[in-house]
């Protein structure tokens, strides 16, 4: 037979393959789930994996504790020097509540509360129950004074 060695396309249409189409509708729900997924998941790392900022706070370190329900994470507060009013007529001082990366740092503040400190943090825009209660993270002990 002929159009057995015959090139596909010029085969009768009874005989070549049928190729399954898809609809345009289906091709742009398509499309659209994967740009989304790829934002949803562009989103999640800036909001809670990109280091935002860094730097140093200083003051008299107030309290570093272990806490959480499922997530223990180690937390802490420095109390800055001066002085700030939210409301007129009220005076707050300024306080910095972080959450601390390793055991080791905590262990050297929790041993020398009350002593002013020089902390190096990273700040993210959000905060992740196993890294901590807060969007700041304490990663190294820059300098310890007694006062």
């Amino acid at each position: 037979m002929e159009t057995e060695n015959a090139p596909l396309s010029e085969q009768p249409s009874e005989l070549q393959p049928q190729l399954k189409r898809v609809s345009g509708f289906k091709r742009f729900t398509r499309t659209l789930m994967v740009m989304l997924l790829i934002g949803l998941i562009v989103f999640v790392y800036f909001w809670y994996f990109f280091v935002f900022g860094e730097g140093v706070k200083s003051g008299h370190l107030n309290y570093a504790v272990r806490k959480g329900n499922i997530f223990k994470t180690y937390e802490g507060k420095l109390i800055q020097e001066g002085f700030r009013s939210q409301t007129a007529g009220s005076i707050q001082s300024y306080e910095f509540e972080f959450s601390i990366k390793s055991k080791k740092i905590y262990e050297i503040l929790s041993a020398n509360s009350g002593k002013s400190f020089d902390l190096h943090y990273k700040e993210y825009h959000g905060a992740v129950p196993w890294r901590g209660n807060t969007k700041y993270i304490v990663d190294s002990i820059i300098s310890m004074r007694d006062q």
